[in-house]
């Protein structure tokens, strides 16, 4: 497998996984996804936007460019549908993006200032890894989120990916 090939494969594994859960979470009783719980970001929606803002920030590192976002706490669609809708997009940009690629820009090196305000530097290819790692650990706040319901979540596992696809 390639480098290219690589990032094509996990940003697409990303958005499967990423509608899985918003799919599921969109089937739950009325109030779940608000609803407070003992969690880092409170309930399922503010979990859910968290990936998101992430999502974000890794993309604008990517571009080489700032971003505007303060926190990563911040809620940017306390709306699950309005947050589905801004996922989606931004699922289809990593996908565009992976499939434009070339090995050359997934191995250059990009500098970035976290919000802490620490400064950092990874390979392209390193960051969507990051991503993708990040988005998968917080889907699983957001599975323990379910079982407190009671409720099962989806499976979002890489090889159920593999195999469906």
């Amino acid at each position: 497998m390639t480098t290219t090939s690589t990032i094509q494969m996990l940003t697409r594994y990303n958005a499967w996984a990423n509608r899985a859960i918003f799919e599921a979470v969109a089937a739950l009783p009325v109030g779940e996804a608000i609803k407070d719980r003992p969690t880092l970001f409170k309930n399922i929606v503010n979990t859910l936007n968290h990936l998101h803002v992430v999502d974000l920030i890794w993309q604008a590192h990517i571009e080489k460019r700032d971003h505007d976002i303060p926190a990563l706490n911040t809620i940017l669609y306390p709306d699950l549908a309005e947050l589905w809708r801004a996922q989606q997009a931004i699922d289809a940009w990593y996908i565009a993006w992976g499939d434009a690629l070339s090995e050359a820009d997934a191995d250059e090196t990009v500098r970035f200032t976290l919000i802490g305000g620490k400064q950092g530097e990874m390979r392209r290819s390193e960051i969507v890894l990051h991503m993708v790692n990040h988005t998968s650990y917080h889907r699983g706040f957001v599975a323990d989120m379910f079982f407190q319901i009671p409720a099962r979540p989806p499976l979002t596992d890489l090889p159920v990916y593999l195999a469906a696809r």
